[in-house]
């Protein structure tokens, strides 16, 4: 489609995150539902920066002993507070029927997070799209621990943007580690304090977990296709 409308969307999440991969999923979807369904004159550019919601002295990047998620959040948020955020999970989940789970470990979300930057600056959102994903996938509906090595090497392969042996040596050394905790620091340091937050054009960000609906109405505005009320916040 000709004089298509470049839409810069900035995403500033956590991999530990359910809230995170809900608020991606719906992203997502209406991103899709405008190109495919609206044919909107829109296209998409997005790159995903890191955040931690757990620092480092609270959780270091390789915490042992190992502590379940159903236990760490329950103790960090209190128990009332943690069955109310796994029951919203799990309801929108069977909804979309996405399966995502406290099932697993909570670890640092460090090494994750760098994966994701190499994959981006290897290959833009090609990679870092998948990667992201891929990431959520197996954290967040697997099980799996995503400060393991080999489970973050098994990523990179599976998308293909780095054979395991080679996201293994990136994974080991401490290549991009300081951009990723400068990231991190840079959020926080205006003001961000909860994620996901997703910044349009670089002057407004949507903060939460959006449903589809939200973004919808957004890039309609965007699109000049109808001046409707967001929720920008400046």
């Amino acid at each position: 489609m000709a004089n298509r409308r470049l839409v810069k969307l900035t995403v500033i999440n956590d991999l530990i995150c359910p809230n995170c991969a809900v608020g991606q999923h719906e992203l997502f979807s209406a991103i899709t539902h405008c190109k495919e369904d609206l044919k909107l004159p829109l296209a998409f550019q997005i790159e995903f920066l890191p955040f931690r919601l757990i620092s480092t002295a609270v959780l270091p990047q390789d915490y042992e002993p190992k502590v379940e998620k159903a236990a760490f959040f329950s103790q960090r948020f209190g128990a009332e507070k943690f069955a109310d955020l796994e029951e919203t999970i799990s309801s929108w989940a069977a909804e979309k029927g996405v399966p995502l789970s406290f099932k697993g470990v909570v670890s640092q979300s460090t090494r994750a997070h760098r994966l994701s930057r190499k994959a981006f600056l290897m290959g833009g959102m090609r990679f870092q799209l998948p990667c992201l994903i891929t990431i959520f996938r197996v954290h967040l509906q697997e099980g799996k621990d995503i400060a393991d090595i080999d489970v973050l090497s098994d990523v990179a392969a599976e998308i293909g943007f780095m054979s395991k042996a080679e996201a293994t040596a990136f994974l080991k050394s401490d290549e991009l580690e300081e951009e990723v905790n400068n990231m991190c620091d840079t959020a926080r340091a205006k003001g961000i304090t909860g994620v996901p937050v997703v910044v349009v054009d670089g002057k407004w960000a949507v903060s939460g977990g959006q449903s589809s609906e939200v973004f919808v109405q957004i890039f309609k505005k965007l699109a000049g296709v109808c001046f409707v009320s967001t929720m920008l916040i400046f």
